[in-house]
């Protein structure tokens, strides 16, 4: 029988509460042989315990969908260095169930909602439809089908109640964090607010469409990137309709050989990080399940429902405090935060705490290196900069990082899990470079996107940075 999302918060909040009282009474006896400090932060936690807490947790959200799931996803391309090496094949298999291979809801049930808000029988609407969803995520499922006029398209159709269903999730934002904090414990406030800020607007496909739309006519004839085309006069509040894209999915991009892979993660970091100081404006969900690689080498995105503009003098902001701890100016760097708000306790916080803080973060694409991204690599300076357990940049993790920017950091975080997930090799100082001091590209893509920067309509939009001097 197929599974029912729940929809009722105390039916949501009582599954939480289920893993939350398992996992308190597991800690309390881990703790008990547990002594001294590691210097790795899984150490903190048993091994034995922390596994059967997590795989409990991924099993609950991915049954939840949601606000839940979402969370889950972030877990799986983060939390890993949580996960005892040994281990971790056997977690990325719970995990691949809040990827893009989540708990399906029957086609009968979907087929309502596209028929419900079309007005119209599927038949009527679609040549051809398959009936086995191609992916599931955190509100929808996609399918593949034919229009009459003989174009291939993905459908992705929200579960029914699922609004219903995020919405309750938003109220238990608060229960959430007590609950997940066993196995995420970088599930603090500021990531709920942000979520709490976000997570509604992906409810409306309409608004993705038009969206999506758009981000498809900036990078139309882009040399390696596709986004497909969506169909707004096809689409509804809970259904989308876009162009189809056919690729290997992630787990088979893994398995490609290293210099492939290092290609594709260059990508992957130019359209989820560069397109910020490019267009001003980047995709806030990188995530496994959202790309594909395409027969002729082109890397496909999908999935547009968190999405974000920012405003040119945010963009600015980010990019000369990246400039400052690239090139170890403390002072300045702290200075910058004071002035725009994100230290609110100057006291607390000297130059090279407020130095080292960001460099845990991104020093990976400051340092003027080649480096190989791994899992431990990325999960690690994520749990450095956000999560209780570890000791480090306690004063920093209390500043007020303004929505916008959380926003995006959430965006560059996830990016690096990606990459680590891939195990991609570059020197990615070198790539960001380009929008970091407006340099010439390095690399054969840089050169390739740059070509066709310059092709572009006159239209295009603006860059995101006035021509500085250091």
């Amino acid at each position: 029988m197929a599974k029912q999302v729940p929809t009722s918060r105390l039916a949501r909040g009582t599954k939480l509460g289920a893993v939350a009282a398992s996992s308190v009474l597991r800690t309390q006896r881990t703790r008990l042989t547990m002594r001294g400090r590691s210097e790795a932060v899984r150490a903190k936690m048993a091994e034995e315990s922390m596994i059967r807490t997590t795989e409990q947790v991924v099993m609950v959200l991915g049954t939840m969908k949601g606000v839940a799931m979402k969370l889950g996803q972030m877990m799986s391309v983060l939390d890993l260095d949580l996960v005892p090496e040994d281990h971790r094949e056997r977690f990325q298999k719970r995990l691949a169930v809040l990827r893009n291979a989540a708990p399906t809801v029957s086609f009968a049930a979907m087929r309502q909602v596209i028929e419900e808000d079309f007005g119209k029988p599927l038949d009527v609407i679609f040549a051809e439809f398959d009936a086995e969803p191609v992916a599931a995520a955190s509100i929808g499922q996609v399918y593949r089908a034919r229009l009459h006029d003989g174009r291939q398209v993905a459908v992705k159709v929200q579960y029914p109640g699922i609004d219903v269903a995020v919405r309750a999730d938003l109220k238990n934002l608060a229960m959430f964090r007590r609950v997940l904090q066993s196995a995420m414990p970088w599930v603090t406030p500021a990531v709920l607010d942000e979520l709490r800020l976000n997570m509604e607007a992906e409810l409306d496909y309409r608004a993705e469409a038009a969206t999506q739309l758009q981000i498809a006519e900036i990078y139309a004839a882009h040399p390696f990137v596709i986004v497909p085309r969506s169909l707004p006069e096809l689409s509804t509040t809970r259904v989308l309709v876009t162009e189809y894209v056919e690729g290997k999915g992630f787990e088979e991009i893994r398995q490609l050989p290293q210099e492939q892979r290092n290609r594709i993660g260059e990508i992957i970091y130019r359209f989820y990080v560069g397109s910020l100081f490019t267009f001003n404006e980047f995709c806030g969900d990188p995530h496994p399940g959202n790309v594909l690689l395409a027969a002729d080498g082109r890397v496909g995105f999908l999935d547009f429902g968190l999405f974000n503009r920012m405003d040119p003098e945010h963009v600015q902001f980010e990019l000369v405090c990246l400039r400052a701890a690239a090139e170890d100016r403390a002072e300045d760097l702290r200075e910058l935060m004071i002035q725009r708000g994100v230290i609110d306790s100057p006291q607390e916080i000297g130059a090279e705490e407020c130095l080292e803080y960001v460099l845990a973060a991104s020093e990976w694409c400051l340092v003027d290196e080649e480096l190989t991204i791994t899992p431990e690599l990325a999960s690690g300076a994520f749990l450095l900069a956000v999560d209780p357990r570890a000791s480090e940049f306690t004063g920093m993790k209390q500043q007020n990082l303004p929505p916008e920017h959380l926003f995006s950091r959430r965006a560059d975080f996830l990016t690096f899990g990606m990459l680590g997930q891939l195990g991609c090799t570059a020197n990615w100082h070198r790539i960001s470079r380009e929008w970091l001091y407006d340099e010439p590209p390095v690399t054969e893509l840089g050169r390739a996107h740059h070509a066709w920067l310059a092709d572009r309509p006159r239209a295009a939009p603006q860059r995101a940075r006035k021509k500085t001097t250091k």
